[in-house]
């Protein structure tokens, strides 16, 4: 087997991700591999927010440019950032390791408040990037002052700890992948059934050519099928939408028994004439099923 280029960003969180994936191919297939940083516009512009941004795959566009020219063999990705549609040419030939999917509520301690979803005190400012976090915020909690916030996990912990907020929300998988100690600071790891996360919050997704059939095969073994179900559940319905980070989708999704269960929450969507918080459920063994009963619950306009 060939000296394998892994594409990857150079964040600290992603070069983590990336030599996961070394350690895997190293290990487990005796692969020799070689790692290739690129920057992508979202590492570039990181003074906007994203539904302020112009197209899409903000953080996987290059690597997948630096594919198909040829420039490396696999893109190491956090699955959520990568778009449902891959461009021609391309596939994902691994899914899985996935972490802690949760919502990690940082906070410093003079801004705990009341019980609740979050409880932070009324008037105190929390950072969120997303749409999704900022629309579950105003509903659980609309006390609260949403403040925009854009870099890596790092750098919006070093942003908490400086007071430019009193609280920020970021995923547990970036803090529990990098080992962050945040001690000094209040935390909660919210209910994902409650403040849902992102479609496939927490799993990395490996990308590679479609007709690099070497790559696919080291990748048949990589991942569990429940890890594999509840990706294709989750990523299903953001499909169903055409759209990215600027969609305030938060998805849960379980295999239990056999059985499937699909739990999603939508904000307020003008362009679909959703004008009020929505929360859908369905269960059953039909993916493409559970899947169209919670898109059609979701959109039903008002």
């Amino acid at each position: 087997m060939r000296t394998l280029c892994i594409g990857t960003r150079g964040s600290d969180l992603a070069l983590c991700q990336a030599n996961f994936i070394r350690k895997y191919l190293s290990e487990r297939h005796s692969t020799d591999t070689a790692l290739k940083i690129i920057k992508t516009s979202g590492d570039k512009i990181d003074d906007l927010p994203f539904e302020k941004m112009e197209g899409k795959g903000f953080f996987t566009k290059e690597l997948e440019d630096a594919l198909l020219s040829g420039e490396i063999d696999l893109a190491v990705h956090s699955l959520k950032d990568l778009m449902t549609l891959p461009p021609d040419g391309l596939t994902i030939a691994g899914i899985g390791a996935r972490v802690d999917r949760r919502e990690l509520l940082l906070f410093h301690k003079n801004a705990d408040g009341e019980s609740g979803v979050l409880p932070l005190k009324a008037g105190s400012s929390i950072g969120a990037g997303s749409a999704r976090r900022r629309s579950q915020i105003r509903h659980y909690n609309p006390l609260l002052e949403i403040k925009p916030i854009r870099g890596n996990v790092p750098t919006r912990v070093r942003k908490l700890r400086e007071h430019e907020f009193d609280s920020i929300i970021i995923a547990a998988a970036g803090v529990d992948r990098l080992e962050l100690d945040v001690s000094d600071l209040g935390a909660i790891r919210l209910d994902p059934e409650v403040f849902l996360p992102a479609p496939a919050q927490g799993v990395l997704g490996v990308q590679t050519r479609t007709d690099d059939t070497d790559v696919i095969e080291l990748f048949s073994d990589f991942g569990t099928e429940t890890e594999k179900t509840e990706t294709q559940l989750e990523r299903g319905l953001l499909g169903k939408f055409d759209a990215g980070c600027s969609l305030p989708l938060g998805v849960f999704s379980q295999v239990e028994n056999g059985e499937r269960r699909l739990l999603a929450t939508l904000g307020p969507v003008e362009e679909l004439g959703v004008t009020q918080f929505r929360t859908a459920e369905a269960r059953g063994n039909e993916p493409g099923a559970l899947v169209n009963e919670v898109f059609e619950s979701l959109t039903k306009r008002d």
